[in-house]
């Protein structure tokens, strides 16, 4: 995992015209999407469309992300970040674990853009498959250009799960999707874009990355 420096990042949402501002401590972000091989490891099973070691998971639920999580916290023996109820309705995440987590938005877009103003850290075609160039289909971790904190895939090949629910009062439970996939246009394929979609969702272009909090 690659150790992410503190800052400020604004966020915009171009549906509801409004931006604001996060500041952020240091954390940690994987390098790569999980991959179907680690997830497999982990869970015992392989949910994803396309099969491939090195291919990023996908078609996981929001739910099946924040499971993994936990899972693999405990395989490491580090403490778990979320609670999680019998119901499966509520989930409460204690930031003061050491444990692997989804990254919020803000960790997200701060470390997709690395530094840098621009909505590509680098020419698309270099940095991410997505529809113009992945041949209808996605792609082993780690093929294109990695960002200049060393993160791959930030950009294109699946879209990332946060942790954040996108708008409580529109859409209820949703929560937020980030990086655009190897399906999408270009215009997805920004550190600025946002989507959503309701966490019991799954289809081949999401998948997920994990962060971890820097314990002082």
């Amino acid at each position: 995992m690659i150790t992410i420096p503190p800052g400020r990042v604004t966020l915009s949402d171009r549906r509801t015209q409004r931006s604001w501002s996060v500041d952020l401590e240091p954390y940690r972000l994987a390098a790569f999407p999980v991959t179907q091989q680690l997830y497999e490891q982990v869970t015992g099973v392989r949910p994803s469309a396309a099969r491939g070691d090195e291919l990023p998971v996908e078609s996981v639920t929001w739910w099946d992300a924040v499971r993994f999580c936990n899972a693999l916290s405990a395989r490491d023996g580090l403490t778990p970040a979320y609670r999680l109820p019998a119901d499966g309705e509520e989930i409460e995440w204690d930031a003061a674990t050491d444990g692997y987590r989804l990254p919020t938005e803000a960790e997200w877009e701060h470390a997709c853009r690395a530094g840098t103003t621009g909505p590509h850290y680098g020419p698309l075609d270099e940095i991410a498959w997505y529809r113009a160039n992945a041949c209808e289909r996605i792609h082993d971790v780690g093929g294109k250009q990695a960002n200049q904190w060393g993160l791959y895939d930030m950009l294109g090949n699946t879209w990332d799960w946060c942790w954040d629910i996108y708008d409580v009062e529109i859409y209820g439970a949703y929560r937020v999707l980030r990086g655009g996939g190897w399906f999408d246009e270009h215009w997805s394929c920004r550190a600025s874009a946002r989507r959503r979609s309701h966490p019991t969702f799954q289809v081949d272009d999401v998948g997920f990355r994990m962060a971890r909090s820097v314990m002082r």
